[in-house]
């Protein structure tokens, strides 16, 4: 079992508007909701490839429960904790005619040390039926920076293997316990390393950077694929490899298109595949995502279609 972790869940609404301009009154000639959150759309995605999944964090209020209900009617394995302040929503704007793409997150609900204590002990609970824990998005308010750093600790101890995806200080903290799996994209990566990427060797040279700060592999997607360093089972040493996909023009959305990568490595690593499969299968995940609207929504005959062109490269 994968279990996905969301502590700051959210409903997601995704906007189709074109010609948008900031000022002006506007029609969408599209829109879906969908919940959200990282951990859900990793889990979303999962739940396409056929792996076992479910779904657990917090959530509150009305969209709370519509999160949950929502979740339930995609099939996808849920157990939230409830807490008291209404959960977020996301709103995601898509101008086709141009390709941009404006995204406002709220701030997300203030969470009780009772309602997180209830939460660590689900985890508890959870973790021991689970093979990888995926620890995703952001934290709520009022709970601790280091949070995903004392998760990470106490599931290693339980042989669990930890993927990180999230930014700033939550990710800083976690790499110091050593997680499995960072996935950061290139902004976050720059923020962990204090530079900017001049091109893919930088961001090699970052990868490297994030195993030596304690991940075991480090995944840096960027919008033609991404970089990884991965770190051998057996000491320190590792290997970078680099996955593109030729960039497309048919791109609908980009929005969940990082965790459906993840998603897509994870998918490889529970199923024993080497490096090079996983990582293609993971860099195909997220150009499928983009054909869509929906963070983790995509038609597994995409993924099987782009993973015949992505190209992986071993550095020497």
């Amino acid at each position: 079992m994968i279990v996905t972790v969301t502590l700051n869940a959210a409903l997601d609404r995704t906007v189709r508007v074109p010609n948008f301009n900031i000022g002006n009154r506007h029609r969408a000639d599209a829109s879906l909701r969908l919940p959200g959150g990282k951990g859900v759309n990793v889990a979303r995605a999962l739940k396409r490839l056929g792996q076992p999944v479910i779904a657990t964090g917090m959530a509150g209020g009305r969209v709370g429960t519509y999160i949950i209900e929502e979740l339930t009617g995609e099939g996808i394995l849920n157990d939230f904790v409830r807490i008291a302040e209404e959960s977020r929503t996301s709103t995601a704007v898509i101008d086709p005619t141009t390709g941009s793409q404006t995204e406002i997150n709220e701030l997300g609900p203030s969470v009780l040390p009772a309602e997180l204590e209830l939460f660590h002990e689900k985890m508890r609970y959870l973790c021991k039926g689970a093979d990888i824990v995926v620890l995703a998005g952001s934290l709520p308010r009022d709970v601790p920076a280091d949070y995903y750093e004392q998760l990470t600790r106490e599931l290693r101890r339980e042989k669990v293997v930890v993927a990180v995806d999230a930014a700033g200080p939550a990710l800083r903290a976690a790499l110091a316990a050593e997680p499995g799996v960072v996935s950061p994209n290139v902004r976050e990566a720059e923020e962990i390393v204090g530079h900017e990427f001049a091109d893919e060797d930088d961001m090699a040279a970052a990868a490297e950077t994030l195993t030596q700060m304690g991940a075991e592999t480090a995944l840096i997607h960027h919008e033609d694929g991404c970089v990884a360093r991965i770190r051998t089972e057996h000491g320190k040493r590792g290997r970078t490899y680099r996955a593109r996909l030729p960039r497309r023009t048919d791109v609908v959305s980009t929005v969940g298109s990082g965790d459906a990568m993840l998603a897509g490595y994870l998918s490889g690593r529970h199923g024993h595949q080497p490096p090079e499969a996983a990582l293609a299968l993971a860099v195909a995940c997220g150009a499928a995502s983009t054909q869509r609207f929906g963070a983790g929504v995509f038609d597994p005959a995409d993924v099987e279609a782009f993973m015949r062109r992505v190209e992986v490269v071993a550095d020497q």
